[in-house]
């Protein structure tokens, strides 16, 4: 089985930036893809970021320029550096992955981040 563990989420007022971070119980190298997604109050879940095997990175618009995405093969996790946070990037905060042979995706329990103006 496989376990997704988001740490980092926390109350920032505008303006500042959180590092969120997904520790995964299996070697990250088995993944295709690790994504982020977030899901704000009342809305639906919507994907953030995500990151390949081979390092290759994509984005929602909506944080392009100043969010990052990036994978720790040696530490098995996938981190989101969040910078210039607006109270709209309020929402939980998951990480999801992909096993690149069986497809299978994996959620974790979600991490809360909350953004005051």
């Amino acid at each position: 089985q496989v376990q997704l563990v988001e740490s980092g989420g926390g109350l920032v007022q505008a303006g500042g930036s959180l590092r969120l971070s997904c520790a995964a119980s299996r070697r990250i190298s088995e993944f295709t893809v690790m994504r982020w997604y977030r899901q704000p109050p009342g809305k639906e879940r919507e994907m953030v970021a995500g990151v390949t095997l081979t390092g290759v990175t994509n984005y929602a618009d909506t944080v392009k320029g100043r969010f990052t995405i990036s994978r720790d093969n040696a530490k098995n996790t996938v981190d989101l550096q969040m910078n210039s946070l607006k109270p709209e990037d309020t929402a939980v905060y998951h990480c999801n992955g992909m096993l690149r042979l069986t497809f299978n995706e994996f959620w974790g329990q979600g991490t809360q981040v909350t953004v005051s103006s």
